[in-house]
């Protein structure tokens, strides 16, 4: 009998650290209210892990797949190339979401336009995002290798994995990893194909010598 009041006291005693704890919702509401709070997160970020609209743009290169989600570009994919992105039923064609877009990438293409203001809706694990964002630091006109952005993001016995992430850069062009060349200076893969790549580094080249008009 003792040892029942005691198990009881020694309940009673835990479930008011609990609501001490936590105020006066239980520990039961609380932890239903934290579940559905993390499931309704999990939802949003299934929700937001999809594009939701896409257009084909006949570009100087080939055909260009953009796909957006509305809150930024999320993919800028190479159509003729080895690896065309299937377009998923759900999506919707639609133009005016990558006006900006196109108009940016005419001027690229045109030499009047060296550096992309575009907002982007990446997704990647920290490493891939951190690799893409110093992609985005190599300047118009110039090249780097594998082993310089590993050093510049910290890890300078990464090449290899600085390279599978730049073969996983989901927004070509503007996120600029046709601008990664081999140790040797040599062209290495590339999503779109060795001669987009080349085609590209010429263009930003023919626009950066002296000679250019």
């Amino acid at each position: 009998m003792a040892q029942r009041e005691t198990h009881q006291g020694f309940r009673e005693n835990m479930l008011l650290k609990i609501q001490g704890f936590y105020g006066h919702e239980s520990y039961q509401s609380r932890l239903m209210r934290c579940s559905f709070s993390k499931n309704r997160r999990m939802s949003e970020m299934k929700e937001a892990s999809f594009p939701s609209s896409y257009w084909i743009w006949s570009s100087p290169v080939g055909q260009l797949l953009l796909t957006g989600d509305g809150h930024g570009l999320r993919g800028l994919n190479f159509q003729d190339g080895a690896h065309p992105m299937e377009i998923d039923q759900e999506w919707k064609k639609e133009r005016g979401p990558f006006k900006d877009v196109i108009r940016q990438l005419e001027g690229y293409f045109a030499g009047r336009l060296r550096k992309f203001t575009i907002p982007l809706a990446l997704e990647g694990t920290v490493f891939q995002l951190s690799v893409w964002n110093a992609l985005n630091t190599i300047p118009y006109g110039m090249t780097a290798s594998y082993g310089t952005i590993a050093k510049k993001i910290g890890n300078p016995n990464g090449s290899r994995a600085v390279g599978a992430a730049n073969g996983q850069n989901p927004v070509s062009i503007i996120v600029p990893c046709h601008r990664i060349i081999g140790q040797s200076g040599h062209l290495v893969g590339y999503g779109g194909g060795l001669r987009i790549k080349k085609t590209l580094l010429e263009l930003e080249h023919r626009w950066t010598s002296p000679q250019s008009p």
